[in-house]
């Protein structure tokens, strides 16, 4: 008899306004972690950087490898920065929608009927495409389908060169970083005669290329997964 009931029983609205923030506050804190995770790939790129563009000035007959290596380095800097700012945009985006959710609750509760929400449909809808967050946000738009805040989501995917077009570094954006990685000027200082370094062995110099190519390698598929 109980069964019985509870199929026909209307959903309780805190159950309902409990079970959608707790999907969206799971989706924030793993958004927190995927951003600290940048951040730390954003550190140790720049590190990578200023390492190569070292080599580049102690050892002139490798300093075009290094230099496209700097290079190589900013270009995925900026993906980086890029991938952290979506994130970013993002995670803002989800407490919007957090807030637009509460108060669609808030006044159910006074005027004891609920309206659909375009505004959160529409931002629901953008947070489905994105791959990190898709399943538990179809999860989240059937909940709030069945507490009626949205109608029946409708799939839009962007184009795949839309998403390739995003993250081509271009030559402006990759000397800005270099610019700000490397502290350098617009005006070029004043000749001086630099100190010289202690020479490093050369196995110790190809050894450290061997570990920056490796580093590169395992935050690269880091920022791969986080986008995937």
């Amino acid at each position: 008899m109980d069964t019985f009931k509870a199929l026909f029983a209307k959903p309780d609205p805190q159950q309902q306004m409990r079970k959608c923030n707790q999907l969206i506050r799971s989706n924030v804190r793993k958004l927190d972690r995927d951003i600290a995770q940048l951040k730390q790939v954003e550190i140790r790129t720049k590190n990578l950087i200023i390492q190569a563009d070292k080599r580049a000035q102690r050892d002139p007959s490798r300093a075009k490898q290094a230099q496209q290596e700097v290079r190589i380095f900013a270009g995925e800097l900026v993906r980086t920065r890029k991938a952290s700012q979506r994130l970013v945009t993002t995670k803002a985006t989800l407490n919007s929608v957090q807030m637009q959710v509460s108060e669609a609750f808030a006044v159910r509760k006074i005027e004891g009927s609920i309206r659909a929400s375009v505004g959160i449909m529409k931002d629901v809808n953008s947070l489905i495409r994105l791959p990190v967050l898709t399943g538990t946000m179809r999860e989240l738009s059937v909940e709030l389908m069945k507490a009626g805040i949205i109608e029946e989501m409708i799939d839009e995917t962007l184009p795949e060169d839309m998403d390739m077009l995003e993250d081509e570094e271009g030559e402006g954006e990759i000397e800005k970083v270099l610019g700000e990685v490397l502290k350098e000027k617009k005006e070029p200082a004043l000749p001086t005669t630099p100190l010289p370094e202690p020479e490093k062995p050369v196995a110790e110099e190809e050894e450290d290329e061997e570990d920056a190519e490796a580093m590169m390698d395992q935050m690269r598929n880091r920022l791969d997964a986080l986008r995937s």
